[in-house]
């Protein structure tokens, strides 16, 4: 896509229209564009938070989970959740537990369950 049709995808963005939104977070994530992902979630753009928490998880980039988390994306928690299980990080896990991850509960409940 050239950039020329991006920067219309942008403007439609920027006008409210979430099928142009949906269409960039999917070409921003092909190509690894976090920044473009982060304004899209800015703007609301719940596709845009799911791609780049997939994107994050893959890298294990911890800091962006954590933005995500901060703009109120569900998976990223989820995500969160289940990389602090792996490294035994139970501060962590039960923060987002806390903070209502569905996920870290169960963890944290499981983890509760096999020291018993």
């Amino acid at each position: 896509m050239a950039p020329g049709d991006r920067a219309a995808l942008r403007k439609l963005v920027d006008e409210g229209n979430e099928e142009a939104a949906d269409r960039l977070a999917s070409l921003a994530a092909g190509d690894g564009d976090t920044d473009t992902l982060k304004y899209l979630i800015e703007s609301g753009n719940e596709t845009a938070g799911d791609l780049l928490t997939e994107l994050a998880s893959a890298r294990a980039d911890l800091a962006t989970l954590e933005y995500l988390i901060d703009n109120g994306v569900e998976s990223a928690a989820d995500k969160r959740a289940e990389i602090a299980a792996e490294q035994g990080d139970a501060v962590t896990l039960q923060r987002l537990a806390d903070e209502g991850s569905k996920v870290a509960e169960n963890l944290v409940s499981r983890v509760i369950d096999e020291s018993s």
